[in-house]
């Protein structure tokens, strides 16, 4: 009996020092690449994190930490204190990207997110005091979640942001939530409530969202001009697309892209792109500048019967 007792302490010792072997090697791999940043705006001072994404010093931050920034610092784990300036923030991804002068920690890795699991283990890397680094480890609880987010009067979802139990505070945001191998997978964005916190997931999607801000210093949208929510697909249907829901069009705007293209009230969207599309953020993935004025094929369920149109997407002034 002893000797069972003491297998299995020695088995837990060893699963506790592998977790923390993790861990702190993550954390010695990131943290150097954080920055605290100090942010004054119209209405008073404000802090965040940010995150080294390039050598030439690009910082990756959330839009919300920077908006209204009048001026700003970033102050680096050796010390180092620089000036920033923002190149672009989207508030509609919670996406921003700054500029130092001569940076000098290395950059991240960046990872995707679109290969998170749930129960997997991620480590939330912030720099909220300027001092030390703040380092936090939990498991993805959830995925898929959407986070509202407002533009002036647009409003969009956040898709696919990454749910956390590794504990946030308010400094963290903008700082780094990375996997198990270092790679930043999510910046973190929001505390969701006691014990949660979200993150934007890096992918395809926000990469792109990141190039444009660093070129062009905005996101520019392509809009449909339709309104649709979730519905399952009858399983005759379901069986020969090999897909279970599709986008009822619940509105179509006269006049617009959809409208135009021959998509009617009552339609249900199966594919746009040669994409599947089961949910909103599914189409809301496709709108972005590259779709602005090309060809977008669409097939939709109309009477029982598949019907394939062509819209053409036009630029969403907000």
């Amino acid at each position: 009996m002893d000797t069972d007792r003491t297998a299995s302490g020695s088995a837990e010792e060893a699963a506790l020092d592998a977790y923390s072997q993790v861990v702190t090697t993550v954390a010695a791999r990131v943290l150097p690449s954080v920055a605290a940043l100090s942010v004054r705006t119209a209405r008073g001072g404000g802090a965040g994190s940010a995150v080294t994404v390039g050598t030439d010093g690009l910082l990756l931050t959330s839009a919300h930490v920077v908006q209204g920034t009048l001026d700003g610092s970033a102050t680096f784990g050796d010390g180092t204190e620089k000036r920033f300036r923002v190149v672009g923030a989207d508030p509609l991804s919670d996406l921003a990207v700054l500029r130092v002068e001569e940076a000098t920690v290395p950059p991240v890795e960046l990872g995707d997110a679109d290969g998170l699991r749930i129960g997997q283990l991620v480590v939330a890397v912030g720099n909220p005091m300027g001092l030390a680094g703040s380092v936090t480890a939990g498991v993805v609880s959830g995925l898929g979640r959407s986070l509202p987010a407002r533009d002036g009067r647009v409003t969009r979802l956040i898709e696919d942001v990454i749910q956390t139990d590794a504990a946030l505070n308010p400094g963290n945001s903008g700082g780094a939530l990375a996997d198990s191998a270092g790679r930043v997978v999510g910046v973190n964005t929001a505390v969701a409530g006691y014990g949660l916190g979200l993150a934007v997931p890096i992918n395809a999607t926000t990469r792109q969202i990141i190039g444009d801000l660093t070129a062009h210093g905005r996101v520019r949208r392509a809009w449909l001009g339709v309104a649709s929510v979730p519905v399952p697909l009858p399983p005759e249907i379901a069986v020969r697309t090999g897909q279970r829901r599709g986008l009822r069009v619940v509105e179509v705007v006269p006049g617009s892209p959809a409208g135009v293209a021959g998509i009617y009230l009552g339609d249900v969207i199966l594919s746009a792109g040669g994409r599947p599309v089961s949910d909103g953020q599914g189409l809301q993935r496709l709108m972005l500048g590259d779709a602005i004025g090309s060809r977008l094929p669409v097939t939709v369920l109309r009477k029982g019967a598949l019907v394939d149109v062509v819209a053409v997407p036009t630029e969403l002034n907000r």
